[in-house]
């Protein structure tokens, strides 16, 4: 009997270290092929710089589509029992860039739309259809002639509009000379201190159109399954204070498997001229009517979460 257990202990005990020894060659196999798989893509991301330090067309994009539906049927724990909602929102950056050795043009697209729905089925008074809610959209293109490689002499076009409602109501178009600083790689600072705002709107009583200085700052980069973009738009006017304004976006994607991940987008704004434009369109007729002078010029936000897709 004392044998047996014995035999059977031994047995056991070169069993588990046939099966331990398997395991660290496996362990030691992969981590040889890793090591191989690490050089080889250095070696890729190094082929890839060489290939974007050339000239030529450089051209991305990339965007962030979030949303949710629901449909609710005597659910009496709340207000309207019988509703269904929605919403829906999606974000695109695009660029397309030609660098040259002497010269580069740079075109950029950012748009950021955003539905929302609630219809209550009790009712026939309330509106069942998908209402635009967040509204963005930009559209910018900059050529530039090298003065050295990190300076250029520059023009720009920008144009700033809603396409989902009041499209160019109101609408500004930025056209500009100066120049162009390139301090690190992917960061590009404008500064033209020859700038006209033009302005579209049908009510001439608030928005004016202007001379003055451009400044735009954009940072758009990607890092292994990351994509982001910071993008600030100002315009200083020359005539008054309250004719300037100035945007920030900023759009983040995380690729987590193949095309597919997750998206961040934020933005803010300031625009004295849209605050009483607002103002005004909602006036009662009590007390003083809103001017320049007394309105509350709230900073404008706004964000996006959801599913993004790496074009």
């Amino acid at each position: 009997m004392t044998k047996k257990l014995l035999l059977t202990t031994v047995l056991m005990l070169t069993i588990a270290f046939g099966f331990s020894q398997t395991k660290e060659e496996l362990k030691a196999q992969k981590a040889e092929k890793q090591a191989v798989a690490d050089a080889a893509q250095a070696e890729a991301d190094a082929l890839q710089a060489q290939i974007d330090a050339l000239p030529g067309w450089r051209i991305g994009a990339f965007g962030t589509i979030g949303g949710s539906l629901s449909n609710f049927n005597n659910w009496y724990s709340q207000g309207a029992p019988n509703n269904a909602s929605g919403n829906i929102g999606i974000t695109f950056n695009g660029y397309a860039n030609l660098i040259e050795e002497k010269y580069f043009w740079r075109n950029a697209l950012t748009a950021n739309l955003n539905w929302v729905k609630l219809d209550n089925k009790d009712t026939d008074l309330d509106d069942d259809s998908f209402n635009p809610t967040t509204d963005v959209f930009n559209i910018s293109s900059l050529y530039g002639r090298n003065l050295s490689k990190k300076l250029a002499v520059s023009t720009l076009m920008e144009y700033r509009t809603t396409l989902l409602d009041n499209f160019n109501d109101p609408g500004y178009l930025d056209v500009g000379v100066g120049f162009t600083w390139l301090p690190i790689e992917n960061l590009i600072v404008v500064v033209h201190p020859l700038n006209y705002n033009f302005v579209f709107a049908d009510s001439d009583t608030v928005f004016e159109s202007s001379l003055g200085a451009k400044i735009v700052a954009d940072y758009t980069r990607q890092i292994g399954a990351v994509n982001f973009k910071t993008n600030l738009s100002a315009f200083q006017s020359y005539k008054s204070g309250d004719l300037s304004n100035w945007t920030w976006t900023n759009s983040f994607s995380y690729t987590l498997w193949k095309m597919i991940g997750v998206g961040f987008d934020f933005g803010l704004r300031s625009n004295k001229q849209e605050a009483l434009n607002f103002a005004l369109a909602n006036f009662d007729g009590t007390g003083n009517a809103p001017d320049f002078g007394n309105v509350d010029n709230k900073l404008q936000t706004y964000y996006t979460i959801g599913l993004s897709y790496k074009f």
